[in-house]
């Protein structure tokens, strides 16, 4: 879970700012944390979830309104033409209705409880159209294209349906894998609904403590997994997670919003407690045929919780191309984790294989960095070198495809034509994100052609579409706000999505004249580890002491150093006349397994004490 630290005039380093100086500051800076906060946002436009539909015809992203930076309308991009047109506005088509309480804390946990209008959707394998979730309803839009008799040309434009109209919400919408059914949780059961009818519910209503269709709260909280069901890719069945809550405690928590506290009984599983009992279902899509999928064999007792084979995370589920059923089981520790294969008949289970941690005492990092192709080969994300690497498993066997002592931070595609593969990492330096396509002339002996795609200077985070072909990049460095464009398998710039060129029209070019370059470094660790730091500084006296604004989040987790572009918060803090300093500590990610590792079971420890080597260097 992440947390801004709060904010502090850290002593650390220097005495306060005197009143005098303060002054002097805001003769030369006039940016305000009123301004920083209001809309528009002075980083310019902010695009969300961008996907490229299944035939690549169109890019569809979340763009936020101008006059309220956290509303988020549905916009469309016709590659070809490169026309934009707002498929969904939120404020006409939106009811404005109260979400459920499941919503909320959902949201809560995909930290994106404070934004408002659309803030998912789903396209459909063909293309078509797209499922719309908005104030606990659905929409369907359908993409449609117009002959326009007077310009002789066509029109793209967009036909707008209410699936669902009802004072309950809908969580967790899809469209099946085909297009032929709507499907969501409600109440706490799974309903289903054939294209045209209405939906029904498909698993039974049970006790208060059993939910089917959503992931339970460990997967979603900790483990980046936010479903309970999956469709097959034919429509014809579906998996379905049961959660029976009866043996999680109750604890009492407190939300904490504007107008007011609310106070909340929740079945929460703390450190050390009983998890909630996780079961998988194979059923028909009128919840008929059910079959059990066997989560409990080949449990290694040295490894697993022997006298409860249901302590175990279901981590991902997934269907193969070929309709078989991957499922990747963890120990409560979460230091092992078996590949299962599901016969989708029986519900049988083996073991395809094992990924163990990489060291003693570590943790095994869950990603999404995976492909599961049609020949029962897999790409696979592992660490098992010491640093996130990519790997193909064929017919048993391993074939390391990337190494070094640098991270693969994302799995972003697979040409089925050319054979390449895509990614994101930081290969060429441990400040910056990029592109990198490897190709297929490797040989069992690592030697393989990776090529980087994306421009040196920036950092870059990246999609793609589902057939390998196009690239949404997006890239900032320290003066340039977050730009995105449309790249083909090269790193080609096709077309700019969101420029953000900072000109005179951009709303944070007021302030460009007092805007302040960060400056990087490194200082050791107790073990002569290299930690980096990132630091912003008002205009400098000589002789004279300043007050810090000390940001870090310690980890285990995100890095906060890099040449990205850190917004105008900052820039606010040094024009009140602060420093603005932040360390990544031993615990971050993007280093490797033993510049992470040292917070297994210790947090509390060493990053503090590196956070501490910060100060003093400050001093």
């Amino acid at each position: 879970m992440r947390f801004l630290l709060a904010f502090a005039a850290m002593s650390l380093a220097a005495a306060p700012a005197s009143a005098d100086d303060h002054a002097m500051t805001e003769n030369t800076a006039d940016l305000t944390f009123e301004q920083v906060f209001a809309s528009p946002s002075l980083n310019g436009p902010a695009p969300r979830a961008a996907k490229l539909s299944p035939d690549g015809r169109f890019l569809t992203l979340l763009r936020n309104r101008e006059d309220d930076r956290e509303r988020y309308d549905l916009w469309g991009f016709e590659i070809d033409t490169g026309k934009w047109w707002m498929l969904v506005d939120s404020e006409k088509l939106g009811t404005g209705r109260e979400l459920s309480e499941d919503e909320k804390m959902q949201r809560e946990r995909a930290r994106v409880g404070n934004l408002k209008g659309i803030i998912t959707y789903q396209w459909d394998s063909l293309g078509k159209g797209i499922l719309v979730p908005i104030d606990g309803d659905l929409l369907y839009v359908e993409i449609a294209t117009e002959y326009i008799e007077e310009t002789g040309g066509e029109e793209i434009g967009s036909i707008v349906s209410q699936l669902t109209n009802t004072a309950e919400s809908e969580l967790n919408p899809k469209i099946s894998s085909k297009g032929g059914y709507v499907s969501f949780v409600r109440d706490r059961q799974l309903w289903v609904g054939e294209a045209g009818n209405e939906p029904a519910p498909v698993t039974p209503k049970e006790a208060d403590t059993v939910r089917w269709g959503e992931a339970e709260f460990v997967a979603q909280e900790e483990m980046g997994r936010y479903t309970g069901y999956w469709w097959s890719p034919d429509d014809s069945r579906l998996i379905v997670q049961r959660t029976d809550e009866e043996r999680v405690g109750i604890v009492t928590r407190a939300a904490i919003g504007a107008t007011g506290t609310k106070v909340f009984n929740q079945r929460y599983p703390v450190a050390g407690s009983d998890n909630a009992v996780v079961e998988l279902f194979i059923m028909d899509p009128d919840g008929g045929n059910r079959v059990s999928i066997d989560l409990a064999s080949h449990q290694d007792p040295a490894k697993y919780t022997a006298d409860d084979v249901t302590d175990i995370y279901v981590a991902r589920v997934d269907w193969g191309p070929d309709g078989s059923i991957y499922v990747q089981r963890q120990n409560r520790a979460q230091t092992v984790l078996d590949m299962l294969r599901v016969d989708p008949e029986t519900g049988v289970s083996e073991i395809v294989f094992t990924e163990e941690a990489a060291t003693k005492d570590y943790w095994i990092n869950l990603s999404d960095n995976y492909k599961i192709m049609a020949d029962g080969s897999i790409y696979w994300w592992s660490e098992r070198d010491g640093f996130g690497h990519m790997y193909l498993f064929d017919q048993g066997e391993w074939v390391q495809l990337t190494s070094g002592d640098w991270n693969v931070s994302e799995f972003l595609g697979f040409d089925p034509v050319a054979g390449g593969i895509f990614m994101l990492g930081n290969k060429d330096s441990v400040l910056e994100q990029h592109v990198y396509a490897l190709g297929v002339d490797y040989d069992r002996l690592g030697q393989h052609k990776l090529r980087r795609l994306t421009k040196a200077g920036y950092t870059h985070s990246a999609s793609m579409d589902v057939s390998g072909q196009t690239l949404f990049i997006s890239r900032s460095d320290p003066t340039q706000p977050t730009q995105s464009y449309l790249a083909d398998q090269s790193g080609q710039r096709l077309a700019w999505v969101e420029e953000n060129t900072l000109d005179d029209s951009h709303p944070y070019a007021p302030h460009l004249a007092s805007h302040r370059e960060p400056a990087f470094g490194t200082i050791k660790a107790e073990d002569g580890t290299d930690l980096y730091w990132r630091m912003i500084t008002p205009e400098m006296e000589p002789g004279k002491r300043y007050p810090v604004f000390y940001y870090h989040y310690s980890g285990p987790g995100p890095q906060i150093v890099n040449r990205g572009w850190g917004g105008a918060l900052e820039q606010a803090i040094v024009d009140k006349g602060y420093i603005y300093f932040e360390l990544d500590n031993r615990g971050t990610a993007n280093r490797g397994v033993a510049f992470e590792q040292p917070l297994y079971r210790a947090m509390g420890d060493v990053e503090v004490r590196d956070q501490k080597a910060g100060a003093e260097f400050l001093k």
